[in-house]
């Protein structure tokens, strides 16, 4: 090509197509849309549109045939001629759900913002989970420990097969991590009196940091890992043989994300002093996630909360009515406070983060991200100012033993 073309040519085809972004002429019109009407959805006949296999074929045959030659500049005039109202995907969605999903029992929590599958075994659960999928919205599916056997997850038995395993242990206060016996963490898992003490005679919240974790977790725990594949809520999409699970089936010279599974292991924050600690700070996956609890311990020990103390601290947070209920309800046991947040909302926890580090009078560096660096669990005082100051509310989940929790990509969570 001449001189005056290469800035033009891409090296990949990402490269080819962002160059051609905006200067195609499609069809009899000069809208310099790219690939907009170069493929359309088929009916349900499946008689009209292109499918798509064929639509990379048919960007490179557009970019090839249509592209506008580079003395004539594109012109751009998209105009609407359909004015449609506003939809509420929120009212939609779940008009419509419960008309065509009354076999499933579900409900909507969180201001209508999570949907709560009540019954793991229902088959055509995965049905409505794709409609609000598709929404990017969280889900609680309740009971998968019904389907496992639970004295595999016993914090006894686990210390029993594998205390002598080395790990990684992080004091989720002060976020120092050793790396030391795995039998010392699951002693004080629910005995307070063997657990570490801190200088001032406090004591640790320590957590056991993604120990094991996915071939290991394998390899190490086999009997453990078929239990909870067997275990997993919407096998279409969270087995790893799913068929919806794309992740599971790319091509091999692609990079994969961790698909796990690790076993994340934690004191309960009832036995310190300070409840205005996390065991999971406030950070984004980069892959859609289900976190199953599957064991709860009942601390015992000087100064810690009785169930009832607990319940009460959990009853202080800002929950839906159905939450409420399910605490009151004897035959449920409550082990894990989640705050999740909507991935649009990211800019603006940013924001608010690097404020409140300013007013604490932290320096906070023009590339520091408090929520790569895992750096903030944000108290009721500060979810308060977020939501006062910046529009952004919390949607607060209480994870029961068996729940789980399956989270979009980009969605906000601290535990």
């Amino acid at each position: 090509p001449p001189a005056s073309q290469n800035n033009e040519q891409g090296s990949t085809l990402r490269d080819l197509l962002t160059t051609t972004a905006g200067k195609l002429r499609l069809g009899s019109t000069d809208a310099g849309i790219a690939f907009a009407p170069v493929y359309s959805t088929g009916t349900a006949s499946g008689k009209s549109g292109r499918t798509m296999p064929n639509i990379l074929d048919d960007i490179i045959a557009s970019v090839v045939e249509n592209k506008i030659p580079p003395n004539r500049a594109p012109k751009i005039n998209v105009k609407s001629e359909i004015k449609e109202e506003p939809k509420d995907d929120n009212k939609c969605i779940q008009d419509d759900c419960s008309k065509r999903y009354s076999d499933i029992q579900y409900s909507w929590i969180c201001d209508k913002h999570v949907l709560w599958l009540r019954d793991h075994k229902n088959s055509n659960n995965w049905k409505l989970f794709k409609e609000c999928w598709k929404q990017g919205r969280p889900v609680l599916v309740s009971g998968m420990h019904k389907k496992m056997n639970f004295s595999l997850w016993k914090a006894e038995s686990i210390s029993l097969d594998f205390g002598n395993q080395q790990a990684d242990i992080l004091n989720c206060k002060d976020s120092i991590i050793s790396n030391t016996n795995v039998k010392e963490f699951w002693d004080g898992f629910e005995d307070v009196s063997k657990r570490q003490k801190v200088k001032n005679g406090e004591t640790a919240l320590l957590k056991l940091k993604d120990w094991p974790s996915g071939e290991d977790f394998k390899a190490m725990m086999p009997a453990r890992y078929e239990d909870l594949l067997k275990s997993l809520p919407l096998p279409e999409y969270c087995s790893p043989e799913g068929k919806l699970n794309l992740a599971s089936h790319l091509p091999g010279f692609f990079v994969r994300p961790d698909l796990g599974p690790r076993l994340c292991s934690a004191y309960g924050v009832a036995a310190t002093k300070d409840h205005d600690i996390g065991t999971t700070n406030l950070h984004i996956e980069v892959s859609d996630v289900v976190n199953i609890l599957v064991y709860v311990g009942i601390a015992k020990g000087n100064g810690v909360l009785s169930k009832s103390g607990v319940l009460k601290k959990l009853e202080e947070e800002d929950l839906d009515d159905l939450l409420r209920k399910r605490l009151k309800d004897s035959s449920e046991l409550p082990g894990a406070l989640w705050h999740i947040y909507a991935g649009k909302d990211a800019d603006k926890i940013r924001e608010f983060l690097q404020k409140i580090a300013k007013e604490q009078g932290l320096e906070v560096l023009p590339e520091h991200d408090p929520i790569r660096d895992q750096s903030w669990y944000v108290n009721k005082k500060l979810r308060q100012r977020l939501f006062e100051e910046y529009g952004v509310k919390t949607c607060t989940v209480i994870q029961f033993l068996g729940d789980a929790i399956i989270l979009p990509a980009g969605a906000l969570h601290q535990v």
